[in-house]
């Protein structure tokens, strides 16, 4: 079944078709979620405020309209609300994205070396993202660990697709410029490049 038929026998009535579309969306939602609390050290709560984001959605889902954005879209915008109400409540201005294991990696050589070099160059990269402004930071994790594009980036943060551009091209030019210190013209900042290609 595809998220619109499960919506709408849900709406007809048969609500254990729910955890279908939450098997279907959780590990996503957790890991966004998770990448929006680690800096403010409260990581422990993702698995709360996904469950949450989870209930709200059941709660509203006679509202949703699927002419207006698709089940996922709406789904992190709830997600991305719900995160950013609680930091509100626990008074906390930075959030940061640090290491889940869905950081995309490129593949290291079998050498020590190599792995202990792509690992500090992540986590450059990753210290480099957190000290982004949460709204370029929250675009660019969605555009490049979770392929969305702009039109769902838009919908989720309540930005034009201009707007999304040009916070991608802000944190992609903040992210450059925060390593280039580091790489100059090495073959990771041309790998970085790579990013912006999509």
């Amino acid at each position: 079944m595809t998220d619109s038929q499960l919506i709408r026998e849900i709406k007809d009535g048969n609500v254990q078709l729910y955890s279908e579309l939450m098997r279907r969306y959780q590990r996503k939602i957790l890991a966004f979620i998770f990448h929006m609390l680690k800096g403010a050290q409260l990581e422990l709560m993702a698995e709360d405020l996904c469950s949450e984001s989870f209930y709200k959605a059941y709660r509203s889902l006679h509202s949703f309209r699927e002419g207006e954005a698709s089940f996922s879209t709406w789904l992190y915008t709830i997600a991305r609300n719900t995160v950013l109400s609680e930091l509100r409540k626990q008074r906390t201005g930075h959030v940061s994205l640090e290491e889940s294991g869905l950081m995309p990696v490129a593949s290291p050589d079998s050498v020590p070396e190599q792995r202990l070099l792509q690992r500090e160059r992540m986590g450059l990269v990753r210290d480099a993202i957190n000290n982004l402004p949460e709204k370029q930071r929250s675009a660019l994790i969605l555009r490049e660990y979770d392929q969305m594009d702009y039109q769902e980036i838009a919908s989720i943060l309540g930005q034009t697709v201009s707007s999304v551009k040009s916070l991608l091209f802000r944190a992609r030019a903040s992210v450059k410029t925060q390593l280039e210190p580091y790489f100059g013209e090495s073959p990771f900042m041309e790998e970085y490049e790579g990013m912006k290609a999509r």
